[in-house]
This record gives structure tokens, C-alpha cells and sequence, in this order.
């Protein structure tokens, strides 16, 4: 399907308006208007692109205003933009590798964190043995803050189990939490405190729920200034400095879409009813079903989700999202749907 617009909580396909459910767009900024005017006006301020590297003599307030204001929002030491989630963590494992013994990743993590010869933190449904054993070395262990089909976030206690000859560094992805999960939305990051982690790193999208092109890095401020000297970074050009600003601007435009975003999932509580085939939780804007044919259904009653396949499964796999932007009535629709054919 093509489509001519933005996909927001309605498009239009071949002149026909469709209800549509899918995206990443969780607080509904890319057409939010204010947001918008905002954007619009620091392009003018700070132009459209600036391919400079962040450490040449000429330095833009627009990165320190903004990079503040995600320190503050994740609850951070301190944080550092890039031009893209993926290199955020492409960025970070880079750095990590020459100081890491042996690299562990949970199940399903995203490929932005991925290491070369990085073990699965499980075996079957227990603790790698490796993790256990009686070498004394420095470890990373690598997630994702909700892996794909899941609904909450992922339960790190686990980490307790490993014995303290292991020291830990943990790199989480929040690219489909931050803007969703904890306080105003701030993600899981300042949450984890387990006694035997010595360092966490956070890295993001910020293209997701925050609707800018970017990335971050969040960590204590020793580790951010090792990335921010790294040749890589040093090397590249930093995030749009426009969206930067916009960041720091639209601070309570975050906070107002995050309530919209909280009020249409409790609206969607209240009325769905609840069955194993439907997997949905109040905190997280996705909904997964497993009802047989129900893609057609939607499609017949003009509503568009995410629907794809994995090379893995033999079932088409449907996921709901839930934006700041959709109204009571687009909830009502689709909520009516799933409960006349989860039975």
C-alpha cells in the first residue's frame, strides 16, 4: 500500500479513508501542529541540515539545550545525540567491544545492539552456564527494554542470579519505551538499580514516540565522554540541530501528548474485554491478537494495522497501535471488533 500523506489516525488509500493502527508514532507528534511550529521555526533559526562534527571550534547552544532536557526527562547523569538510533548503538557496542570479555544478549534484542560473538543470556529457560561459572571478567549484557511481541517491560531481576566475579555492564534498547513507559514517560532507564549492574547505558531512537530523526546515548558522564571522543562520533555529523532545539521546546507538548496517549489506553481497558487471545497491557500501546482472519475483518471494515510475517511462522501476526492522536470513536471501532470475534 502507498500512501500520499503521513500516516496519522486516518489515511487515505485509492480515495477511500481508512482507520489506521500501525506505525510508531505513540505520542502522534510528526502532525501534531504545534509540534509542528516549533519544528518549522528552529529550521528557520538553525537551517535544515548542519554536517559538521560536534567537536569542531564552532559549537551550537541548540545540542546543549536539547541534550539537557533529555538528561532531565530520562533521569540521567547525562546524554549525548546522534543522528540515528541505530548508530546510537551500532556507536556504543563499538566502544564497549575492546573493554568487554564476552557479550550476552536477551532473547529477540534489536539489531542496533548487536555483538559479534555475543552468547544468548538463555539456554533453553535457564541462566547461560557461562554466565555462572568462576571466571572473573568484565561482561555486557544486551536487551531490549520490550522485546517484539511483548507487552511489558522486560523483567531484569534475573541479572541478581549472576555471581559478582562477573562484572556487568547492561545496554538497553528504549527505542519502544522511552516516551511510553515510567513517570511523564521517561522510560525504564532510572529504574534499574540491581546491585551487581556497575554501569547501564540506555540508548534510543528518537524517532519513534519523540518524532524526530536521532538518537541518544545515556549513561554517566565518564562513558559520554568516551563516546563523544570516539572517532566515530567525532568523525560523523551530529543529529539535525533544528530537531535538537525542538526537543528542549516541545517539553510540555510532551507531557500533554504522553496524557493523551495514558487516557486512550485506559479508555481501551475499561472497554476491551479481556481473553488469552488478545495480548494487551494498559502502560503499552500495542495490542496483539491471535484471532483467525481477522485482518480480512479489519480490511472489510476499512482499518488498517501493522501486518507482517516472519520467516519463522507459518501465521500472519497483527499489531495495534495505540497513538496519542486517536480519538474515543477509532477506539470504540476497533475495540468493538475484537470483542464480537474473540470468541
Amino acid at each position: 500500500m502507498k500512501v500520499n500523506q503521513f500516516p496519522d489516525r486516518i489515511i487515505e488509500i485509492e480515495n477511500e479513508e481508512y482507520l489506521y493502527f500501525g506505525g510508531t508514532a505513540y505520542l502522534g507528534l510528526p502532525t501534531h501542529p504545534e509540534f509542528q511550529k516549533l519544528l518549522i521555526k528552529n529550521i528557520l533559526q538553525w537551517g535544515t541540515a548542519y554536517g559538521s562534527s560536534r567537536s569542531a571550534n564552532i559549537q551550537l547552544t541548540a545540542y546543549e539545550k536539547g541534550e539537557q532536557f533529555l538528561a532531565n526527562y530520562i533521569k540521567a547523569d547525562t546524554v549525548l545525540t546522534l543522528s540515528s538510533g541505530m548508530l546510537a548503538g551500532k556507536l556504543v557496542i563499538e566502544a564497549l567491544t575492546p573493554e568487554t570479555d564476552c557479550f550476552f544478549h536477551f532473547p529477540d534484542t534489536h539489531t542496533a545492539i548487536k555483538a559479534q560473538n555475543s552468547l544468548p543470556f538463555f539456554i533453553g529457560e535457564k541462566l547461560n552456564p557461562r554466565l555462572l561459572d568462576n571466571a572473573t571478567e568484565k561482561i555486557t549484557i544486551l536487551t531490549d527494554s520490550v522485546p517484539s511481541f511483548h507487552i511489558k517491560p522486560i523483567d531484569l531481576t534475573i541479572i541478581n542470579s549472576i555471581p559478582y566475579n562477573k562484572e556487568i555492564t547492561l545496554v538497553i534498547d528504549e527505542s519502544h519505551s522511552l516516551g511510553i513507559l515510567g513517570m511523564n514517560g521517561c522510560g525504564i532507564f532510572s529504574t534499574i538499580n540491581l546491585p551487581n549492574i556497575k554501569r547501564k547505558i540506555m540508548v534510543s531512537s528518537l524517532g519513534k514516540a519523540f518524532g524526530l530523526t536521532g538518537g541518544v546515548i545515556a549513561c554517566d558522564s565518564e562513558f559520554i565522554n568516551q563516546i563523544a571522543s570516539h572517532d566515530t562520533f567525532v568523525s560523523g555529523a551530529g543529529m539535525n540541530a533544528a530537531f535538537v532545539q525542538t526537543m528542549a521546546d516541545a517539553d510540555n507538548i510532551y507531557l500533554q501528548q504522553h496524557q493523551k496517549l495514558k487516557d486512550n489506553l485506559q479508555h481501551i481497558d475499561v472497554n476491551l474485554i479481556k481473553n488469552k487471545v488478545i495480548h494487551f497491557d494498559s502502560n503499552y500501546p500495542l495490542i496483539y491478537p491471535e484471532i483467525e482472519g481477522l485482518n480480512e475483518i479489519f480490511t472489510a471494515n476499512k482499518i488498517i494495522v501493522t501486518n507482517f510475517k516472519y520467516p519463522t511462522d507459518s501465521k500472519n501476526l497483527n499489531r495495534i497501535v495505540i497513538t496519542a492522536n486517536h480519538q474515543k470513536e477509532d477506539l470504540d471501532t476497533i475495540i468493538h471488533i475484537l470483542n464480537q470475534n474473540q470468541f
